[in-house]
């Protein structure tokens, strides 16, 4: 059985078990923030920074993504529903540089995960959410809005997020910098 995107790796990664369940798996669990004090920042090596607050974030384009999810812990959830804005919207609007192939993702509580522009662009490749299910996304998931980059093991969906930096250096995140 090939991926839900039509690539011909296997659907579930070898030592991963599927669920029906979506674990809740969590380091530095911030307290819930006022949805008037939330803010998404595009920024770094890019012509445009922009900044939105949840009104302006919501005006975007939205789109329905249906994917799978794995988690390092060797949970996989199959077909998972979500709403949120392609990373492309973003991406465009900002006008990432030639010369910054790495994007650090910023969330609440000083979590951070190092990712590749790459896995990111490219017609869904990943998103922002808002909606997990056919409902808001649950501050235990990440609400208001959490990175989902669903090629890539989950601990790089960067819950609460606040911001995309762009960068020439591939800064170590979050889980990195423990080791």
């Amino acid at each position: 059985m090939t991926d839900s995107s039509g690539n011909d790796r296997p659907r579930v990664p070898p030592g991963q078990v599927v669920t029906s369940k979506f674990p809740v798996m969590t380091a530095n669990a911030p307290q819930p923030m006022p949805l008037e004090e939330w803010r998404l920042s595009i920024d770094g090596r890019v012509r445009n920074p922009v900044t939105f607050n949840w009104r302006t974030f919501n005006e975007l384009p939205k789109s329905e993504f249906v994917v799978d999810i794995h988690c390092v812990t060797s949970w996989s959830k199959l077909d998972t529903k979500w709403v949120g804005v392609d990373l492309d919207v973003l991406f465009d609007m900002a006008e990432p540089l030639d010369d910054a192939p790495y994007v650090i993702a910023k969330a609440e509580r000083d979590y951070s995960a190092n990712l590749r522009l790459r896995d990111l662009r490219g017609g869904g490749k990943a998103f922002v959410a808002t909606h997990f299910d056919g409902a808001p996304l649950t501050r235990d998931h990440g609400g208001p809005a959490r990175l989902v980059a669903p090629a890539l093991y989950f601990w790089k969906s960067a819950k609460w997020l606040t911001g995309l930096t762009l960068s020439e250096y591939d800064y170590k995140g979050f889980w990195e910098r423990l080791g």
